[in-house]
């Protein structure tokens, strides 16, 4: 067997992906209204490594503004050749720092491949993890793994949180899907990171909501994290060019998005 054929089943889940998320945007499911009057950025990190603790926390709070981490519980405290996976204390002191402990479910699997009543249990699961760090009366914001939506599951993502984010490359304005939510990825090469910029002008023009999300805050990233430097730059430059740096709860309630009551 080829290279190129063992690869095909592999190539073709990434097309379907790819695929359904497109027809997700296409297809909203529910549409809140961003204001476009200033303009919000919102500093988001995805599994959380430990150094996005140790690093990205430590930055954000350097200029007095707050990020928000979506967190696994089945990822606690793993040790992965290039990175190693915040532990339950480090979430802790995330959430006692004054940062946003948001939902990644609890396996961290791509929600295609999960049916609706595992699903649910997996929400469960994590939920119960999330409110033994930072318990809340309200929903949480989630962010779907692998960015990847699911048609089937929007309504019970809808239910269960304010938000859900994925990723594809864009800024929020005006009718925006809540449980597809646009962001902007920082990841390697460094070249792509500091070209991020652009996004930052491109919202100081015309406002709305930008979300970046990344993963690691080190020296030597994965492809999906960026240097202390890097991230140090672009969210001086945010604050600099007048943005509102907020997390993602603190950018709804600003938006004047609150919630109804449940």
């Amino acid at each position: 067997m080829s290279e190129r054929t063992a690869r095909l089943p592999a190539l073709i889940d990434q097309y379907a992906s790819r695929l359904e998320n497109r027809l997700i945007r296409a297809a909203p499911w529910q549409v809140m209204q961003v204001p476009t009057r200033e303009p919000i950025v919102s500093f988001t990190f995805d599994d959380v490594p430990a150094s996005a603790l140790d690093l990205g926390a430590a930055i954000l709070e350097a200029d007095g503004v707050r990020g928000t981490f979506y967190i696994s519980g089945s990822l606690e405290g793993r040790i992965e050749p290039d990175r190693t996976l915040i532990d339950l204390a480090g979430c802790r002191e995330l959430a006692a720092r004054g940062h946003e402990i948001g939902c990644h479910s609890y396996a961290h699997r791509d929600l295609r491949h999960v049916d609706g009543d595992a699903l649910v249990e997996d929400l469960a699961r994590n939920a119960r993890y999330l409110d033994g760090i930072d318990p809340r009366p309200g929903r949480r914001n989630f962010a779907y793994p692998y960015n990847n939506g699911s048609f089937g599951k929007r309504s019970l993502l809808a239910d269960a949180f304010r938000t859900c984010r994925a990723a594809g490359e864009g800024i929020n304005r005006g009718p925006t899907d809540p449980t597809f939510l646009r962001a902007v990825e920082i990841r390697q090469p460094q070249q792509h990171v500091l070209g991020l910029a652009r996004w930052i002008e491109a919202l100081v023009a015309n406002p709305g909501w930008l979300i970046f999300f990344t993963h690691d805050i080190s020296p030597r990233p994965t492809p999906y994290g960026c240097t202390p430097a890097s991230f140090r730059l672009l969210v001086g430059y945010a604050l600099a060019r007048g943005c509102q740096v907020l997390t993602v709860d603190a950018a709804l309630e600003r938006m004047g998005l609150r919630e109804q009551a449940r």
